[in-house]
């Protein structure tokens, strides 16, 4: 009889170091949202640029925080490789990159196309395409345009939509995908 009752207490006991365990673990699993979302409690952008030769490997987001210096780094890397002109890039668009990357479990960096373009930029590319906006969000620094050998158009665009956290065009025969935090919307084939 003592053993009954010594192994119902020691369930009860159980059963209510499991719940506080889970009330304690409550913030914890809070943040696993996040990064089952692909953000993740460390942010990570892995690019390379063909137009400068330079390659990008920046942890620029840890626990809730960005990192000031590294979004510097980034805003630089993603500058108007024309011009050189830099603008701050928004966060958001940085995120949307490094969610939909993470979504899509690769290894290899991103190509970056285009990150901000300088007006005068954006008025050439738009005289000679009629798939450069006036009013492009690359202006603003809250676009990327970005490619992946291992991915096709498709796969990253899925991607990118799935964080339902902004812009995601398709341009399949130019083989890259618009990405921006603008409002949530898609276009192309």
């Amino acid at each position: 009889m003592t053993n009954k009752t010594a192994s119902c207490i020691s369930r009860r006991g159980l059963i209510g170091a499991f719940a506080a365990t889970v009330v304690t673990a409550a913030p914890t699993y809070a943040s696993a949202a996040g990064f089952l979302r692909g953000a993740g409690d460390v942010r990570r952008l892995r690019a390379y640029s063909s137009r400068t030769g330079e390659t990008l490997n920046m942890i620029y987001w840890i626990e809730g925080e960005y990192i000031p210096d590294a979004l510097k780094e980034i805003s630089y890397f993603m500058r108007d490789w024309r011009t050189n002109d830099v603008k701050h890039i928004d966060p958001r668009t940085i995120d949307i990159m490094t969610a939909a990357h993470n979504l899509m479990d690769v290894s290899e960096p991103y190509m970056l196309i285009s990150g901000y373009r300088c007006p005068k930029t954006n008025a050439m590319l738009r005289a000679r395409s009629s798939g450069v906006a006036k009013n492009s969000r690359h202006l603003k620094g809250e676009a990327a345009d970005l490619r992946l050998n291992s991915r096709s158009v498709n796969q990253m665009a899925r991607a990118a939509s799935a964080c339902a956290a902004g812009g995601v065009g398709r341009y399949t025969s130019s083989n890259f995908v618009h990405m921006d935090c603008g409002p949530v919307r898609s276009w192309g084939s």
